[in-house]
């Protein structure tokens, strides 16, 4: 598999994490990413009165996050090692022959707090979908079939 445009030809690293998985995170990030601060934390009206604009705020109870830390967390902990390691990927511009390096530091800094350090960061789809390019892997074809 090809890393990147105009690279030389790469073998993609063997994750642990299913790329459905990571494509599945990256989709639930870019909706959460897209909140909007609370503008009136309880307008004690209906939905539908306000146009359903409270969907699009953050609220704590939102269920966009609840969703991404439920999946984040009920992954094992080598696929919440190589999301963590795709996320830095993406980040630092590393190159797929990286991948043992950044796989083990992220290994190294593993803790029981991976669903909200990845959830903190708000380039986090941006993130993991440069990882995935970097290794030559790509979420086209599930986004095709789920969006």
């Amino acid at each position: 598999m090809k890393q990147g445009i105009g690279s030389e030809e790469v073998v993609a690293p063997e994750l642990v994490i299913p790329l459905e998985t990571v494509c599945f995170i990256i989709i639930k990030a870019r909706e959460f990413d897209v909140k909007e601060g609370v503008s009136e934390p309880d307008p004690g009206s209906n939905p539908t009165d306000d146009n359903e604009v409270a969907v699009l705020q953050d609220h704590p109870d939102d269920p966009v996050q609840e969703e991404l830390t439920s999946v984040i967390s009920d992954l094992s902990y080598d696929a919440q090692v190589d999301l963590v390691a795709l996320m830095w990927l993406g980040r630092d511009g590393y190159t797929a022959s990286d991948w043992a390096d950044v796989r083990q530091q992220a290994a190294d800094a593993h803790n029981e707090r991976t669903a909200a350090y990845l959830r903190g960061n708000p380039l986090l789809s941006d993130h993991l979908a440069a990882g995935l390019d970097a290794i030559g892997l790509s979420c086209t074809d599930y986004e095709r079939e789920h969006l």
